[in-house]
């Protein structure tokens, strides 16, 4: 008994210093390969400094062209920038020099973790003063910052805006519209460019975009959209309606001219204009197609609710156009829009939609 308890005890310490010898020989593997990569990450290092101070340079040539600065300033800007770089390269290399040495140091039994690359780095989110990029999903070294376009004259933003609807009657008045004022409602969503007109100022900005608009019209006094042959016009529902309403969704280019002062924003390398917490005024129209009209009548029949969904024409017009503007101070906007396209095609008397909401307008 005891000598099979020696040849197992054997066989044990035999397997375990084979274990040991493969966990130093991975760990040996790992840590040359971490130091190929550091030494290659120093070629990188020069190589990207160098880059940093290209870009650096051309922006002070440019403000040399635009007479911001005088040729003595612009050479002093350079030399300073030519003397960041270089110490930049040097603690650099410094400490990836460090990092090697501690890695060969430790080559048996010790892994090192803290590595100048880093993966799975994600950033979400855009602005005027960051990098052009909306999602980021990569390595660190991938997220350093970019040689950034030293003016961006264009940006782009998401739309969205919802409020009040009703219409303007010919020959009536406002007040006495046959749509509640409170139900009937406008829902907008659309993405937008904003592109500065002149070279040298942001006051004026030229807006432009594609939205969907969906104007919604709550008819009063229990009655509702009916539409024979050319003709479409509200009658009285034999019972009573929970709910009437009449949708009609439209696919709209707007453009705008939008006024108002900005914060200029100046680097070393890139400037930018921000309207942020500024007040703005915007001022144009639109034009585009009807692409879909549906009336939604719910009501109680023998105890049971029903849903009735009309999905037609009504005659809407088909291609629509107005105007519209907003006032707004940073992202959020008192915004109204008028359809000089009548509501209905080929009417005795036209309808005009109006709208008066909120606008969000966000980066």
């Amino acid at each position: 008994m005891q000598t099979i308890t020696k040849y197992l005890a054997l066989v044990a310490l035999t397997l375990n210093i084979h274990i040991i010898n493969a966990q130093d020989t991975i760990q040996n593997t790992k840590n040359q390969e971490k130091i190929e990569s550091l030494k290659e990450l120093k070629e990188k290092i020069k190589t990207e400094e160098r880059n940093f101070l290209k870009s650096e340079v051309e922006a002070i040539s440019k403000r040399l062209e635009k007479g911001e600065i005088s040729n003595s300033e612009a050479e002093e800007l350079k030399m300073e920038a030519a003397k960041k770089r270089a110490l930049n390269i040097e603690n650099r290399l410094a400490i990836v020099d460090n990092k090697i040495s501690l890695l060969k140091r430790n080559e048996n039994g010790y892994e090192y973790e803290g590595q100048e690359r880093s993966l799975d780095i994600i950033r979400i989110g855009s602005n005027e003063n960051t990098s052009e990029s909306f999602i980021f999903i990569g390595d660190a070294d991938d997220d350093k910052p970019k040689n950034r376009k030293y003016d961006r004259r264009t940006k782009s933003d998401f739309v969205l805006a919802f409020g009040f609807n009703n219409a303007i009657i010919d020959g009536e008045n406002l007040n006495n519209s046959p749509y509640k004022f409170g139900g009937s409602r406008f829902f907008e969503m659309g993405w937008a460019w904003k592109t500065r007109v002149f070279e040298n100022s942001n006051f004026v900005r030229l807006k432009y975009g594609v939205s969907l608009q969906v104007n919604g019209l709550k008819p009063s006094d229990n009655q509702y959209f009916v539409q024979n042959n050319d003709e479409t016009y509200l009658e009285d529902y034999p019972i009573d309606l929970k709910k009437s309403k009449l949708s009609i969704s439209n696919l709209v280019f707007p453009v705008h001219f939008e006024f108002g002062p900005s914060k200029k924003i100046d680097k070393d390398t890139y400037f930018r204009y921000s309207t942020s917490n500024q007040f703005k005024i915007g001022l144009g129209g639109y034009a585009g197609f009807n692409v879909g009209t549906r009336q939604k009548l719910k009501y109680m029949l023998d105890g049971e609710r029903v849903k009735d969904k009309q999905k037609r024409g009504f005659n809407a017009t088909n291609l629509v156009y107005g105007l519209s503007g907003y006032l707004a101070f940073g992202d959020t906007a008192l915004y109204v829009k008028y359809d000089l396209s009548p509501i209905f095609n080929n009417q005795a008397v036209d309808q005009h939609n109006i709208s008066v909401g909120v606008r969000f307008d966000v980066d």
